[in-house]
């Protein structure tokens, strides 16, 4: 059988700041194929070029990935400021119909970083620029030097609810996570489930109440290690899993008739 499609989210810059192209980090690649075992596919997220509706039958799942440029606040109701940083406005018009699209077919995703929050605002929730900023919180930006491993490196603890979704597919009430974001969620969007908290209040990991397929986020990168880290494989062995089951729905149809 062949494996599943996953969709990688990609996102537009330039090579040399000259030379334009749409492209996702290997580290997500690998967590896709290696861990999820199935077909990694970077999409080139603008309208231009692929149609919500063209990417739904072509992908049996969508990994929401990281990226510099944060969800437009216009989206969310708020007006821009330097704090929100660089926009990719061609991104938000692909990705936040394509959760809500994927919602309702009950088609998997996973979201992380950017993804997360796309998720929310995807849902009527809101984000605020800089979550250092608020009281009680800490950086959770990516530390300006060292190495890849160094940036990647964990770095505080992520508590979940007892019980609750990610409690039950991790088998941990609290992990450690790696952190490298500016923005975070502030208000939950509709039917959105806040399942874990850094130790400074600042929403880690959601889910969307019930959701017909997996919806899990995370504001952490998972992809980085994959592999090796036990909370990550977890996460993209249940991403693939449910890519898998979505993909044998899309067959067991014509296989009846036959």
């Amino acid at each position: 059988m062949t494996r599943p499609i996953i969709g990688i989210i990609g996102n537009s810059y330039l090579i040399d700041d000259s030379y334009p192209v749409h492209a996702g980090g290997k580290m997500n690649s690998d967590a896709v194929a290696q861990v999820a075992d199935c077909i990694p596919m970077i999409v080139p997220t603008d309208p231009c070029f692929v149609s919500v509706a063209e990417l739904l039958e072509v992908c049996d799942g969508f990994l929401l990935t990281g990226g510099r440029p944060n969800v437009h606040p216009e989206e969310y109701g708020h007006e821009p400021t330097e704090a929100h940083g660089e926009f990719d406005r061609e991104r938000d018009s692909i990705t936040l119909p394509l959760v809500r699209a994927c919602l309702e077919r009950g088609q998997p995703f996973f979201g992380v970083c950017r993804g997360f929050q796309e998720v929310n605002v995807a849902l009527g929730g809101t984000l605020h620029p800089e979550i250092r900023e608020l009281p009680g919180r800490e950086n959770h930006r990516m530390p300006p030097d060292g190495t890849l491993e160094e940036k990647f490196a964990l770095r505080h603890t992520v508590r979940f609810t007892p019980g609750g979704v990610f409690h039950r597919l991790l088998g941990e009430e609290e992990v450690m996570t790696n952190t490298l974001h500016g923005q975070g969620v502030v208000d939950p969007g509709r039917d959105v489930v806040i399942d874990g908290y850094a130790p400074d209040g600042t929403p880690e990991a959601i889910y969307v109440k019930d959701a017909p397929g997996f919806s899990l986020s995370v504001q952490w990168h998972p992809e980085y290690n994959a592999a090796a880290d036990p909370v990550s494989r977890a996460l993209f062995q249940a991403f693939g899993a449910a890519a898998r089951a979505w993909s044998l729905g899309r067959v067991a149809p014509a296989r009846r008739s036959a």
